[in-house]
């Protein structure tokens, strides 16, 4: 089955989460305003969301990112590079660990810590305690909802809360 956009006959595998499990919505709703309203700016949140949906190969979580990224004024460029984050001159010392540390989250290291002591150090050179448990619940709370958009397949694009065909 080919599924690209609603038009396209796109549908979701499965209903509406919160149809499910209705708290939820609470809880995710209580975790995303803790995030949103601690001390690491909106615009870092957005970007380490985005590089992990982006690692993580969901096209629901990376539509709803950039585009709320883009109406929260953030610059083209720096969504547009947050792939390439390593190599891109738009971002800060703070945001380059901030996505490092999203890398080191997603990629499987064998043979060490994936966060390591090297790593954590110089990450909280620039957050600290409660500004690096907020960029872990960042990462944690994209990483509740990555299950959902790989294996439901939500309606990228679509209004949160209609964003499922059944």
């Amino acid at each position: 089955m080919t599924t690209t956009t609603e038009q396209d006959g796109f549908q979701s595998r499965l209903p509406d989460l919160t149809q499910a499990f209705p708290e939820l919505a609470a809880l995710s709703g209580a975790l995303r305003k803790a995030i949103w309203d601690g001390p690491i700016p909106k615009a870092v949140i957005g970007l380490v969301t985005l590089r992990a949906a982006q690692i993580v190969g969901s096209t629901y979580h990376t539509i709803r990112l950039t585009g709320e990224l883009r109406k929260s004024g953030e610059a083209e460029e720096r969504i547009t590079a947050v792939a390439t984050w390593q190599s891109a001159p738009y971002f800060t010392d703070a945001e380059r660990v901030a996505l490092e540390l999203v890398e080191a989250v997603f990629t499987p290291s064998p043979f060490e810590d994936r966060v390591s002591d090297e790593l954590f150090a110089r990450a909280s050179a620039h957050y600290d305690d409660q500004a690096m448990w907020t960029l872990t619940m960042a990462i944690g709370h994209l990483c509740l909802f990555v299950p959902v958009a790989l294996i439901g397949k939500p309606i990228p694009g679509r209004p949160f809360g209609k964003n499922y065909s059944r």
